[in-house]
């Protein structure tokens, strides 16, 4: 007797976990959207109204380290969804845009950093960070081979 044309119980398993967890990665895709979305409709909103607030037009310094602080956490989220597409389209977590998501997270954190609430070691800490995710990065996309346009 042939078993060639019906599928293993397993094989069904495989393919409704499949299933799934591209359901769950696209539901995750919608999410983000809408999030990155009203994330840059509030940093509109902020400059708007920092704009408008006497003295109008001048930005204070630590509305501009709010406004850079916003830029770069919506610029994460545009980050993470590249991430998730990519591993829509490739089935693989692809390490240079998580080094990247987690560059820009530490240079946003390293921004908008009120020294006078940290101590050295954790500013030591964070600098070992960034060198650490730079090297990691900078080791990372220098095997690759360079692409020819």
């Amino acid at each position: 007797m042939s078993t060639e044309g019906t599928p293993s119980p397993q094989g069904g398993l495989n393919l409704l976990i499949k299933k799934f967890e591209r359901v769950v990665v696209v539901s995750i895709v919608v999410m983000m959207m809408v999030v990155v979305a009203l994330s840059t409709l509030e940093l509109g909103w902020i400059i708007a109204k920092d704009i408008i607030t006497p003295p109008i037009l001048i930005l204070e310094v630590d509305q501009l380290l709010e406004i850079f602080g916003f830029v770069l956490l919506i610029l994460i989220g545009v980050e993470l969804l590249e991430t998730i597409k990519a591993y829509l389209r490739d089935n693989v977590v692809h390490v240079e845009i998580v080094l990247e998501v987690a560059l820009i997270a530490i240079a946003r954190k390293v921004i908008v950093l009120d020294l006078s609430k940290y101590d050295g070691v954790s500013v030591l800490a964070m600098a070992a960070l960034v060198i650490a995710l730079a090297g990691a990065f900078f080791l990372r996309t220098s095997r690759r081979q360079p692409r020819h346009h």
